[in-house]
């Protein structure tokens, strides 16, 4: 049922949002000379997969976990995209392709051993990774492993219709930070 919701919300998501794609795409740019970033992460049953976003980050900046990088790598576009979430938006596109659901445990990079490791310990990986959940609302990052792999188990254990829509609707409203920064 939730992978229906995931495909219908992200296919019309999609539809009405593609003028602001379209305008943040031009603006990128004009920001970066590359508006979109791609990234190969880690997925369901750790398979690995191409998460889509918006460049919030200078195109030389290391491909490491957003709590490892400087704060000086975000751009000024950057800034206001992460703050508004809208960095987010074209993961909607690898929600309807199957790869992300709406709401799952952020998916996070292969070289980030220790958090894949408790996230093992706790069957993580057997779900679907999600653009926003519990952790994400609760302003809890890839910074401390342990922490988050123990609060995505409870997410997908405690996970009913109610709770999904819950996490996009504070999501939507701001709750959350994102991944810090420093």
């Amino acid at each position: 049922m939730l992978r229906l919701i995931d495909f219908f919300a992200s296919f019309v998501g999609l539809l009405l949002l593609w003028p602001v794609l379209l305008i943040v795409t031009i603006l990128g740019f004009f920001d970066t000379g590359s508006p979109i970033f791609v990234q190969t992460r880690v997925g369901k049953n750790k398979q690995p997969f191409k998460l889509i976003k918006f460049r919030t980050m200078s195109v030389d900046t290391k491909s490491v976990a957003s709590h490892l990088t400087s704060n000086a790598s975000i751009t000024k576009l950057g800034a206001f995209l992460r703050k508004t979430k809208i960095d987010e938006l074209p993961q909607l596109i690898n929600v309807l392709k199957g790869e992300m659901s709406l709401v799952g445990p952020r998916p996070n990079l292969f070289n980030q051993e220790e958090l894949i490791a408790e996230r093992d310990k706790l069957g993580v990986y057997d779900v679907l990774p999600g653009i926003t959940g519990l952790a994400q609302v609760q302003n809890i990052d890839m910074s401390t492993p342990e922490l988050l792999a123990r609060t995505d188990r409870e997410m997908i254990d405690t996970l009913n219709m109610k709770k999904y829509f819950r996490y996009i609707l504070m999501t939507a409203i701001g709750s959350g930070s994102g991944d810090a920064v420093k």
